[in-house]
């Protein structure tokens, strides 16, 4: 089964991939692990919490690392939209994928 994201704009709609648009929610989700620790950096009373997030933020530059590969292959299918945000709607097209 397909799942598509239709992005409405003044005149213009696109038909996205659900696998583009985890793609995109997972680096968007990576920015927020990387102000997370930095946040926690500033606040943080003890060394403990300087490890924590540490690992965060290094964890953060990896997913964010593989996750702009795997656009980047999207993007060479032809598949990526730049239009769509995260927090467009999904809907089901009902068919199969291969």
């Amino acid at each position: 089964m397909v799942v598509i994201i239709i992005c409405h704009s003044l005149r213009k709609r696109w038909l996205v991939k659900r696998c583009d648009q985890n793609i995109k929610r997972t680096i968007q989700l990576t920015q927020d692990m990387i102000r997370l620790a930095d946040q926690g950096d500033v606040d943080r009373e003890d060394t403990g919490c300087g490890v924590l997030y540490g690992v965060l933020r290094d964890a953060a530059f990896k997913i964010r690392q593989l996750a702009e590969k795997e656009k980047g292959r999207h993007q060479a299918k032809g598949w990526w939209q730049e239009k769509c945000s995260p927090s467009d709607r999904i809907q089901d097209s009902g068919t199969s994928e291969e």
